[in-house]
């Protein structure tokens, strides 16, 4: 890429996050900082293919970078997967006189901003946005701080309810193919239990664990579960089983759903968000395109989208030991 950047557009697209307003916001102040102007997309690829554009400043972004969601929305986009879509948005970004896009979002929005680069050599720029951390080449995804910490204040509430009734909590949070955030606030939040998609606890073990649990005198028990675990066909299956098998136990299930992915983003996602949109835009002011902006070891890399989106975190064994010890 040789031509010289003079405007870059920037989006939110998938599953909003804590700390998407902070990207935005950095984004936009580093582009003003460089002389080069900005110019908001509205809902993600449906509106570059509807050209919902908005010119940014840095006054445009005062007073976001503790808000949660996005000002600019964010939206699913199927017209966008078909050549015909890109086309539409593509001329709508060249009519705007944008040279370059900064895409905030997981991997599916990156993969959308692989394709529009291959087809059109526009220079892109990928920011993970997900509270799933499951993106690679990144060691935090923008809003997975604030969830986890979302996550333990919840379990924390219902632990309080539990104790109090000598009662079972299953708590479902979220996490379809990656047990991140169920691991890690399971053992900030003293579960007795952790259920994720990358460990197969089976049924036998966990009714093994909670008679355990029972006769060493713990009257009440949380058990994490990652919403795409694979021990049964959902939570609530998984109680009725327990139940069937373990009658002395009174269960109850709480389910948190989106209240994760809302609220005040954490310091932590603020400033990563701030770190990362600043690299993001100086890349692309570098010539670099093709890539998403990360932190490995506290320190602010690049690395190619399609590794990204097709490299795989293992998850952390140490931590699923710490766990099995914590819950003695």
């Amino acid at each position: 890429m040789s031509k010289t950047i003079k405007k870059i557009g920037v989006l939110t697209s998938g599953g909003d996050s804590p700390g998407m307003n902070a990207a935005i916001r950095s984004v936009v102040r580093t582009c003003a900082f460089h002389g080069v102007e900005c110019l908001g997309i509205y809902r993600g690829y449906q509106g570059m293919i509807e050209g919902d554009f908005k010119e940014m400043g840095p006054r445009s972004v005062n007073n976001i970078v503790n808000k949660g969601g996005t000002i600019l929305k964010s939206a699913r986009s199927k017209e966008f997967m078909t050549k015909e879509g890109r086309i539409k948005a593509h001329q709508n970004l060249v009519n705007a006189g944008v040279d370059a896009l900064v895409v905030i979002g997981g991997d599916g929005s990156f993969t959308g901003a692989e394709v529009f680069n291959e087809e059109f050599d526009f220079p892109v720029m990928g920011i993970p946005g997900t509270i799933d951390n499951d993106i690679f080449g990144t060691s935090h995804t923008l809003g997975y701080d604030t969830a986890l910490n979302t996550v333990v204040d919840c379990i924390d509430k219902i632990r309080d309810t539990a104790s109090s009734h000598n009662r079972l909590f299953f708590v479902e949070v979220m996490g379809r193919d990656a047990g991140h955030i169920a691991l890690n606030a399971g053992i900030g939040a003293g579960a007795e239990e952790i259920l994720i998609p990358e460990e197969d606890l089976g049924l036998d073990r966990l009714l093994e664990s909670l008679q355990k649990s029972k006769a060493s005198g713990k009257s009440s028990s949380i058990v994490v579960v990652a919403e795409g675990d694979k021990m049964g066909k959902n939570v609530f299956e998984l109680k009725d089983y327990i139940e069937q098998h373990l009658p002395e136990y009174d269960i109850r299930v709480s389910v948190l759903g989106h209240m994760q992915r809302g609220g005040s983003p954490s310091c932590f996602d603020r400033v990563l968000a701030s770190r990362l949109g600043v690299k993001a835009v100086e890349s692309l002011l570098e010539g670099k395109s093709n890539y998403m902006v990360g932190i490995l070891q506290d320190v602010v890399t690049l690395t190619p989208l399609e590794q990204a989106i097709k490299g795989h975190y293992p998850i952390d064994l140490e931590l699923l030991r710490v766990s099995d010890i914590m819950s003695t």
